[in-house]
Parts: C-alpha cells; structure tokens; sequence
C-alpha cells in the first residue's frame, strides 16, 4: 500500500512547491487550488543549471510541502520525508513506525527520550507555521480583499497639459486655489489618479469615462467609457506630447540622464535625446478633495508632485539629425517617433483612445486622446473601478475638475485648422484689436479688448450655448456653433441673448455702447446677473464679443466692417428711397411697406473653417452676422456664409448668403413723386457703387494703438474685380424671379442729360467747428438751363436713419450755357451742437431737377464730427508686483461745462474693467485724471479708455504700456 501512494506523494509535493514559488510571480490561482484539494499533479521536476523550477529559497527541493499545510490540532494526511537532499524514504514505515524503532534501539536510551521527542515535534511545528506564514505574505492583499479600488487623489495637470495645448494663457489654468484643465481636441493630454491600493492587473477593471451635457449618450458622443487596457502601452516618445509630465508627481527614482543620447524610432527617424529640469511649479498645486468626503481641500502641494529637481528626457526639435523627423499630423501617415503602425495611427487619431503612460506604486499616469471630431464645451470625468466579474460592485470617483475642451486651430485634422502660424497668433490668441467704425471715406478704429483669457469668458461661452438650444451633440460642428452664436448675442424677442441692441440713443437704464472698453465686462455683468442680457449695445459691440467667444472656443476670428451696408428687406437687391416734389424723405415708401435702409457702416465677423456641406474651394474665411435684421428659421440668426460664394455671386448655397451679398451688391435707388408715373413715382438717381464701397478689417502684421495706420482694406477679396466675377445682373435676377419688378427699375433715357451735378466730399471736421455743405453744378449744353436744388444737412445715427434736421436750402436759378456754378450750404455749430446722436455722423443729401430736360439727379454723403483723443501715460516704469498709477488726460472741445462726467478703463494684466466717476468740467479745460494699478504680467500691455458725460461722450483712446517683470 505504501508502494502505491509513494507516486501520489511526489507528484502532490512537486505540485504545491510549484504553486508557492509562482506566488512571487502572481500565480496565486494555483496555491488557493493546492491549499483546497491537495490533489494537484505535474510531470517531472525540471531542472536549470542543476536548479530545480519550483526551488523555493530555504527549503530544500524535497521538502513534503504537507507541512506547510498542516493546521494546528490536525494530523498529517501523508508521511513525511525525512529534510535534506539525502533522506532516503522506505516503503512500509510510517513516520510513527520510524520513530518507535529509534526509541526502541538507540544506543542513548535514557528517561529524557520523550522529552527529546517532544522537543523535535515542537520545533518542528514552529518551523511550519513560520514557513507558512511566509508563504503567506507572498500573496497580495488583493487576492483576499475583493473590494475594488477607490481613487483617493486625481491631478490633470492643467499648467503642463496647457503648454502643449496653446491654452497656458487661460486664467483658469493659471487659479492658485483650482485650476481647470483646458484642452484642445486632436492632442493627447495626461492626467493621474492615486489609489488606495496597488492594482491588481488580474482582477482590478478600471474604466476612465468623459461625460458632456445634462443626459450623456454613448450613441452621440457626449459620453465617452474607455476601458483601462494594462497591455497597453504609448509610443516610447511622441514630440512633444508624450513628454510633457514624464516623471511628474511619480518620478521618485527615475534615471537622469547625463549625456545626451540618440533613439531610432521604428519609422527611421533618429531624434536627440538631452536632459531637462522639470518646468512645472508645484507650490501651486492644491489636493484634489475626494468624492467620498466632504473635507475641505488642503493648502499643501499635491501628493503627486514631485519631491525635488527632477530631470526627464526630451527630444530635441532643432537637432541636426538625418533625416529630419516628420511632421505630426495625418497628412504624413503617423506621428512623429510613434513606434505603432502608420496604418493604424490614422484610424486611431479620429477616436477617444487611452493609456498607461506611467505607473508608480499605487499612482497611475494615463494618456488620453481626444479626437478632433469631439464635441467642444464642459466635460466631467468619472473614474469607475470594480472588481473582474463583478459589476454589481462598483466604485464611481467624478473628478472634480471642471474640463474645457475647445476647437484646435493647431490640428491639421480639426475642420477649424489654421496653416499660417502669424494667423493664429492674430486670430486666435491676441487679447486686443480695432473695430472699425466712421464712414468709408474718414473710417475710424475703435481699439478693443477681447480678453478671451480671462476667467469669466469661458463658463459665459458655455452658459450661451446652453441656452441657445444647440444639442451637445453638435457642439463638435463649427458651423453649427457659429449660427448659434449668430443668434445668441443680440437679445431680441424671439430668445433671451447676450445684449439687448439700441440705436435711438437713449441709454439712460443701462451702459451706452460706447462706454464700453471690451468684452470682458459685459461678458461678466450677465454672469453676475443670472444671464439677464446687458444694456446696451449696437453692430460694433457685438462684433467684439463674438471675436471674444469664437477665439476663447478656438475658432479663428475676425471684425469685418463694411461701409454703405444695405439692408434690403423685400429681396429685390435694391435700397429704395422715395421723395416728394419737394426733396422730402417718404418715410417707409408711399405704401408704408419699405423698410430698406444703408448702414453707413456695419460690422459683422469671419470665422475660418472648412465646409464639408459645400463644394471644395468655398472653405476658409466665413461670415456670420451676429445683427441680423431678418429673420432665418424663425430666429434671428446669420450665417456663416462662404465668403468664395459671396464673391462669387453663389447666392444657392448655405448659409443666408444671398442676404450678405445684397448687403455690400444691392443697388441704391432714389424715387422721386412723379404725376405723369402710372404708380405715382418715378426713378431719379440710382447707384450700383455706392452699396459696399470698402470693407476693412485690422492689418494682422501692423497695431497702430493711436491712428489708423493699422487699417487693411479686404473689398477685393469679397466683391470680385471688374471683369472677373459674375454678372451682378444676372446674379440679382436669378434671385428676384419677378418680371414685373423690371419696368420700376429701369432708368428713363438719359441721353438728353446735359448738365452735371456732384456733391463734393467733406475734409475731416473737428467737433465744435461750423463745415460747409457744397455742389458743383455744370451746364455742358449750348443752352441756358433752370435747375430746382435741394441741399439738406441732417444728424443722422449710423444706420442710416435721419434723427434731426440741421439746415436746408432750396432755390431755382438758371445756369447760363457752358457755365459752372458751386451752391454752399453753411452750418454752425450751434445748429447742430445739441441735435447729434451717436458717433456724431452728418448727412447732406443733394437733389436737383432741370426743367428744360426733365433730367433728375440725387445723391448723399455722410461724415463723422472728429472728437478730441484720450492720452494715456503710466507715471513711470511699472513693475510686476508693485503698485502704479496711471493718468488720463484730454481737453474740453466745448464751451460748455461738462456734467455726469465718468472714465471707462482696463487692460489685461494691469487692470480689470473699471468705471470711475470725476467732477464736473469746465468749459476748454484740460481734464486730468489719476488712478492707481496693481500690474500682474510683464510685458507690453494694451490699455484701452473711453470718456463720457451727459454733453459730449465717444472720447477714447489706448495706449501700449510696458511693464517689467
């Protein structure tokens, strides 16, 4: 019998010393099988280099493992070997039998024997229980403790992430207390997560999961679970992504490198390798709070920065390597120094991907990739851990960070990419630019500051689109964000926007539109407010606020104004006026149904994206009208509208391009009272000129901060060249589609016209001063001629509409053959001192009619009353840090006193918008006025101030005020 068993024992032996010596390996499944059934069996023992496999240091290779597995108050289920490589086992005698014959025949038999066979047992079994318990200790708590893991601490380092991401600029990344995360899609970003535990890669299920909006769907990507792959590993170095936080917060013992090095990627690209300080500031760090607690956050630097200088590896971009390492993006097939396939990098990059790029202890480094097609906005993150096949238990950890993913201008696959790095400095990252306003012939740059930076800017972004009704879904669509943007910003009837929009000039109950400086207040003022819209603005100030959101969201932006902008309600491409016999305006046409009206100047913006929705070519520059005065979809919204397809006469595409090209290519049209008309008017003067005449926006390679030298004219890029676009014609009659409206549009014939009439441009005016109104008449015939004039000047707002009349001649004289003849019209300042509105514009309309001939003729010119600048000196050399003053200066054009006298002032960095009031001025005074700054950033910052009192407002200035770090 015992013959028999002796195989058993072997087998069992080999099998359980096997188990234990793979415990160091992770094998604990085969120990718990060995310490149940104790019926395990393996083939013979191999051997390495005359070492056994299953040697466990210690014991001997023959050692029964039964020993081990005895419990205290148990028998042993098997007989045991005697310990050492010699011990020899014989068949029949058991351990009982073995000792009873050597109590039994020793030569040293004596009465301590029992004693000295108590003792051996004993010692025996403390060397078992030892043994055991160390065997014991091999296993991981984790496989005794079957609850998953809880995230204790979790850090996305916003400052490093921010570096790569073109977003360190933000003043949410920079908070002391709370930075947020703010990335762009198309990158990967790296952030870590603490456990309360080493993780068991066996057991443990970690899934990372990204949610956006109020009902996340996996189905519309707004909720995004990406499972923890623990064979997954990045691409050995990715420049510059896969660097930025090597080492950071987990990098305790990693190897500095001395000298540098060289690695050859798998694509054969050899990069250089040389040793670098970490660049992050961890005094700045706050501790996470944890989700399974209410105690309030720590002010110590978070347990995942690093200890010390640490110094981690980087690839040199600029060394002079062959061949040069290529460029990241889709275009070249793979990322530069990715070690995975080509091939499967550009499927890849398109799709929400994750990593381990780090693992330190109980601290895990992830690497996510955020595809270029991602919904833009606020996102949450949540940390979901159970246990293998058990889903029932779950730990659920939301990160409390609040995570702002934008468009990337810098993303070759994102459909807002941007080429040209000047560009996107300009259109993407600069914090201040010019609206132009004035009129086409004497345009004027209002300096602005955007402060797309700032820490309100972002959450009023987000807040917009959650009320504009756009679904999360599509918040990944530029075009779709530009239309609603379109429709959020002026406040209206039909929707609750941004600002309530008007134009008559009384302001009393809110801010006039020229008080204000930026975005940056107003932006703040409907926040505080509960998102009530803001009182008041007009084009202009929404122009600055969209340039402010689109570049805060990543869209690249520009501030297009366009001088003589029709607004053509009744689709016939025309901007009628109607007079009487007299020269007398019509209001709204003789049957009360024309709206038409010319802006003298409107402003509205270009996004750049592509259009997928469109053929190729119609892509780049797009225009979006956040002032619509119509009605599309049944919400006031405009745009975007290919600028190709404006110029190209395009009005079929999407969308509302045929409004915008009416708005600089509809005709000007003057109808006089006519008795012997069958509708009772007839056309006197028309103009297919006028509508359009110069559309500016700033010089991105020129910042004139006191004149207008930084002005680019862009006409020609949205109304093509003579001979090179469409025929306009053909253009409007494809749209009107009315054959009827041809006869009321047709000029009478002109061939009998003999005399000539032009109304002479008016030279800059300066606020205060009388200006004189003239028109040259010339008789070309052999005849005398009698001519009925008309000069009328007006105030006027800058939409176009007549607010007072200041003078108006009106005379019949006759013009003597082949003589020329200058009618004046003079104006004093007091006729129109207390008549101006906003922007202090004037109108002189001119019309003339020759009895001999019946020839007609009508026209009108409008110019702005220059007011005095703003000066702004800083009293010495600012410094970061210390506190500074600042001194606004200007003198009273008047000779009246000034009341209800307030200045309107910021600049980034230096100071945040402010509204400080001052005493009353006298008449000519010069006007002088300190306030104290506290500078927070170094270098040259844009300072930006208006002046304003109840007789004379729209006094700005701005000035570049250098500050030393």
């Amino acid at each position: 019998m015992a013959a028999v068993e002796k195989p058993i024992v072997d087998k069992m032996s080999a099998s359980m010393t096997s188990s234990i010596t793979g415990m160091g390996l992770g094998g604990i499944t085969g120990l718990a099988t060995a310490l149940s059934t104790l019926s395990c069996h393996c083939e013979q023992p191999i051997t390495i280099c005359g070492m056994p496999t299953n040697y466990v240091p210690g014991l001997s290779a023959n050692y029964n493992i039964s020993s081990f597995c005895q419990r205290p108050g148990q028998t042993r289920r098997w007989p045991m070997q005697r310990a050492g490589p010699t011990a020899q086992f014989k068949p029949g005698r058991s351990h009982s039998t073995g000792a009873l014959h050597r109590l039994n025949h020793s030569s040293r038999n004596s009465p301590n024997t029992q004693y000295i066979h108590n003792l051996i047992c004993k010692l025996a079994d403390q060397n078992e229980r030892r043994r055991r318990q160390d065997a014991m200790e091999m296993i991981p708590q984790s496989f005794y403790d079957q609850q998953p893991l809880k995230v204790e601490l979790t850090e996305f380092y916003s400052r490093d992430n921010a570096k790569e991401h073109h977003t360190e600029q933000y003043d949410l990344v920079n908070d002391n207390i709370f930075p947020n995360p703010i990335l762009r899609r198309g990158q990967k970003f790296l952030f870590a997560v603490r456990f309360d535990r080493i993780s068991d890669k066996q057991q443990d299920v970690i899934h990372v999961v990204f949610c956006c909006g109020p009902k996340p769907n996996v189905t519309k990507g707004t909720r995004v679970i990406l499972p923890v792959q623990w064979n997954t590993q990045p691409c050995l170095f990715q420049f510059p992504r896969d660097v930025i936080g090597s080492g950071i917060g987990m990098s305790v013992g990693l190897p500095r490198i001395q000298d540098a090095s060289t690695l050859t990627t798998t694509v054969g690209t050899t990069v250089t390798m040389s040793p670098v300080s970490t660049v992050r500031d961890t005094s700045t760090y706050g501790v996470r709070r944890s989700s399974f607690g209410n105690e309030p956050a720590p002010a110590q630097p978070s347990p995942l920065s690093p200890h010390g200088t640490i110094e981690r590896p980087v690839i040199d971009r600029f060394s002079a390597v062959t061949p040069p390492p290529p460029t990241y993006g889709r275009s070249v097939g793979t990322q530069q120094g990715c070690t995975q396939n080509p091939t499967n990098f550009i499927s890849e990059s398109d799709k929400w991907d994750i990593s381990i790029h780090r693992q330190d202890g109980n601290t895990i480094t992830f690497q996510v990739n955020i595809p270029s097609t991602a919904p833009v906005g606020l996102w949450n993150c949540w940390v979901q851990t159970n246990r293998l096949g058990q889903r029932d238990n779950r730990n659920d950890y939301k990160c409390d960070e609040d995570i702002y993913i934008l468009f990337n201008p810098w993303c070759r696959e994102d459909t807002v990419y941007m080429e040209n790095d000047e560009s996107k400095k300009e259109y993407v990252l600069k914090e201040h630019g010019k609206l132009w306003c004035g009129t086409w012939s004497q345009p004027i740059g209002r300096k602005w500051i955007f402060g797309q930076f700032d820490d309100v800017v972002l959450p009023a972004c987000i807040y917009l689109l959650e009320r504009s009704g756009l679904e999360h879904s599509e918040r990944g669509n530029p075009i779709r964000i530009c239309r609603a943007i379109s429709s959020m910003i002026d406040a209206n009837n039909d929707d609750d926007g941004l600002m309530v929009g008007r134009y008559d000039g009384e302001y009393k109950d809110g801010v006039a539109p020229h008080a204000w400086t930026g975005s940056v207040a107003i932006l703040e003022r409907y926040l505080t407010d509960g998102g009530r819209p803001v009182e008041y603005g007009q084009c202009w100030v929404f122009s600055g606020l969209v340039v402010t959101i689109c570049r805060a969201l990543g869209i690249p932006c520009r501030s297009v104004t366009n001088y003589v902008s029709a607004h053509d309600t009744n689709g016939t491409f025309t901007i009628d006026k109607f007079f009487d016999k007299e020269g007398n305006v019509v209001p709204n046409g003789p049957d009360e149904d024309c709206y038409d009206s010319c802006w003298n100047f409107h402003v509205w913006n270009d996004v750049w994206m592509q259009r997928p929705d469109l053929p190729q070519g119609y892509g780049g520059w797009q225009i979006i009208d956040s002032t619509p005065q119509e009605g599309a979809e049944s919400v006031f919204k405009c745009g975007p509208a290919s600028l190709e397809a404006v110029r190209r006469g395009e009005v079929g595409f999407q969308y509302d391009t045929a409004f915008i090209y009416s708005e600089i290519n509809s005709e000007l049209c003057h109808f006089q009272q006519e008795d012997n008309s069958q509708w009772g008017f007839a056309r006197v003067a028309s103009n297919q000129n006028q509508v359009g005449r110069k559309l500016v926006t700033k010089n991105p390679s020129a910042d004139d901060a006191e004149g207008d030298s930084d002005l680019l004219e862009i006409t020609q890029e949205y109304k093509a060249s003579n001979g090179s676009g469409p025929d306009r014609l053909s253009v409007i009659a494809s749209c009107r589609g009315f054959q009827r409206l041809q006869q009321y549009y047709e000029m009478p014939n002109q061939s009998q016209d003999d005399v000539t009439f032009d109304l002479m441009d008016i030279e800059v005016v300066p606020y205060g001063q009388p200006f004189d109104c003239s028109m040259n008449i010339q008789n070309k015939s052999t005849e005398d001629r009698t001519i009925l004039c008309i000069l009328t000047a007006s105030s006027c707002y800058y939409t176009g509409a007549i607010a007072s009349r200041l003078r108006r001649a009106q005379g019949e004289f006759i013009i003597r053959a082949g003589q020329r003849e200058v009618l004046k019209l003079h104006v004093t300042p007091q006729e129109y001192m207390d008549k101006l509105v906003d922007h202090s514009m004037i109108k002189v309309h001119a019309m003339a009619y020759v009895n001999q001939t019946h020839q007609a003729w009508s026209d009108e010119d409008d110019f702005p009353l220059h007011k005095p600048k703003l000066q702004i000196q800083a009293r010495g050399q600012l410094s970061v840090g210390q506190e500074s003053s600042l001194v606004f200066s200007f003198q009273n054009p008047l000779t009246v006193h000034l009341t209800e006298c307030y200045f309107t002032f910021e600049g980034p960095g230096i100071q945040r918008p402010r509204q400080a009031r001052i005493r009353d001025v006298k008449p000519g005074e010069l006007v002088s006025y300190q306030d104290k700054v506290l500078p927070q950033r170094e270098g040259d910052i844009h300072v930006v101030a208006t002046f304003s009192s109840r007789q004379i407002d729209e006094i700005f200035g701005s000035a570049v005020i250098n500050v030393k770090g």
